[in-house]
């Protein structure tokens, strides 16, 4: 069944809205997601239940048995579970009997038990799957009728897998959910979620076949979902990938491992800060995919240690505390394998800054040819800040060893898309499949050996480091392509519209008061 074929956004955000006043929308997820989870886990398992069934009574198979002993054993055996990636769901914690007993009063018990029930197995398997389910439902204020209210809603044949097994259907409805509840949460959900055309840009922009993919700032993990559907799009298989994350904030690091769980995907994700608290030292990642937190001041460079790999160079003149993006760089770079690309979402003002810090990263990554190209996004991509952003794509197979890339180490790509996208409503834009088709097409005919790219006037260029050099290391695309390069302070129009009003309602009251001086002088002299 295709993906347009099922319709169910307004019955999707019914369910959450049965949560209102009860429950803050930033929390929503907290209720909703876990639901969501819980369905897919015990859906998975009646569907290998039956699949079981059918192989112990089909002679051709190698599970046949006649023997009611041996059959009970295998349908009982949670390893069996285990070795068809589900697990064995007990009765009292499957979706069936939360359904059943929806209408009861203690249905917010029953909800949390199920939860405890499931957790226990999730631990035994893997001790990161602690703490995704905790018990939230008895002492939240929702009613029994509002918690029988989702379940209800959840439970419609066209929410089931069962029902629509090509669908990925849950998947969907919990990346659905996380997009609506970051609309809903505004600034607070860019720790967790990345708009889907910039995903979907980045994944088609670095191609992840196979290999190794680290996302050290994965949120909610919208960066390898997105590689997978990649995979599944060009006929690649799951299991020629390997995940990895670091996610700081534990409530997001439980939709990340809900999230990847749902699409049956191995990952390796940790809890800590990837800046301070690197959990993987050794890593050597065949693609990095990240959308990190943008111009974090007060980070703490002091904490890093004498001699961090990472770096550059000293601490002291290639981190600042002012901004960690160029932190966020080395980090990365560091952890690319010999030939990895990285794509990084980034705020425009990194490809101009001049503080020390940060200028003298990036004029190193452009002196030792790291960057591989540049692109300039519009502005209101985002939901959860109005800063302008652009993508920085950094590689270590620039010298066309490879066999299918050409030598570039000379060149950087500049992309302008500054004009592209559409708005989807007032405050959103988005990028169209054709948009993210021609951004990545065009750096892969420039980077491809029998690609055929062409300068595009106000759109790409394939400067050279010198061009770069000269330009006093500035990396705005419009520098290069032709059009007229604009400095971007990387505040927000919104913001700078309120600071006006603000100073200009200030003057007004000014002159205001100086009308009443001068009125009052006139008055003066004329009384004398």
């Amino acid at each position: 069944m295709a993906k347009a074929d099922i319709d169910f956004e307004k019955e999707l955000w019914d369910a959450a809205n049965e949560l209102r006043g009860a429950v803050s929308e930033n929390n929503y997820k907290n209720y909703i997601l876990p639901l969501v989870f819980v369905k897919h886990l015990s859906e998975r398992y009646e569907v290998v239940r039956e699949e079981l069934k059918e192989q112990l009574n089909d002679p051709e198979s190698d599970y046949y048995s006649t023997d009611k002993e041996e059959i009970n054993y295998v349908l009982e055996d949670r390893d069996e579970y285990r070795s068809r990636n589900t697990f064995k769901i007990p009765e009292t914690a499957s979706w069936q009997y939360l359904k059943d007993n929806a209408e009861q009063d203690d249905i917010k018990v029953k909800v949390d038990d199920a939860f405890e029930v499931i957790q226990e197995l999730l631990t035994g398997y893997n001790p990161q799957l602690v703490n995704i389910l905790p018990r939230i439902f008895v002492r939240s204020e929702l009613s029994p009728k509002q918690t029988g209210g989702i379940i209800n809603l959840l439970s419609k044949p066209k929410f089931s897998e069962k029902e629509n097994p090509e669908s990925d259907v849950l998947g969907r409805i919990y990346e659905y959910y996380i997009g609506r509840f970051a609309m809903a949460e505004g600034s607070g959900a860019g720790q967790f979620f990345t708009p889907g055309s910039i995903v979907r840009l980045l994944v088609e922009l670095l191609e992840p076949y196979k290999g190794r993919i680290f996302d050290p700032a994965c949120g909610s993990g919208g960066m390898f979902v997105q590689s997978l559907k990649f995979i599944k799009e060009h006929g690649g298989n799951k299991k020629d990938i390997a995940i990895y994350g670091q996610e700081m904030t534990a409530q997001t690091l439980r939709l990340c491992l809900m999230n990847l769980m749902l699409r049956d995907l191995s990952f390796d994700i940790k809890l800590g800060n990837s800046l301070l608290d690197d959990k993987f030292p050794n890593l050597k990642a065949d693609y990095i995919i990240a959308n990190p937190p943008f111009n974090v001041s007060n980070w703490h460079p002091e904490d890093l240690p004498d001699g961090d790999p990472r770096l550059f160079g000293p601490k002291e003149e290639f981190s600042t505390d002012g901004s960690a993006n160029y932190m966020w760089m080395q980090t990365f770079w560091h952890h690319l394998s010999d030939t990895g690309t990285a794509g990084i979402v980034m705020a425009n003002g990194a490809m101009t800054s001049n503080n020390k810090g940060e200028k003298n990263v990036r004029q190193h990554m452009v002196d030792n040819s790291m960057i591989d190209a540049i692109v300039r996004m519009p502005d209101k991509l985002f939901l959860t800040t109005g800063i302008p952003a652009c993508l920085f794509i950094l590689s270590k197979n620039r010298d066309g060893k490879d066999g299918t890339h050409r030598e570039r180490n000379n060149e950087i790509l500049f992309l302008d898309a500054s004009k592209m996208g559409t708005m989807a409503s007032r405050k959103l834009r988005v990028f169209s499949d054709d948009d993210i088709s021609r951004i990545a097409e065009t750096y892969h005919n420039w980077r491809n050996r029998d690609g055929n790219y062409e300068d595009v006037d106000g759109f790409a260029k394939a400067a050279t480091i010198t061009d770069v050099q000269k330009q006093d290391y500035k990396l705005t695309p419009g520098i290069y392509v032709g059009t007229e390069a604009e400095e971007d302070d990387g505040i927000p129009f919104e913001e700078k519209m309120e600071s006006l009003k603000v100073q200009l309602l200030e003057q007004f009251e000014k002159g205001e008061e100086l009308e009443e001086k001068i009125k009052a002088n006139f008055n003066n002299l004329f009384l004398k």
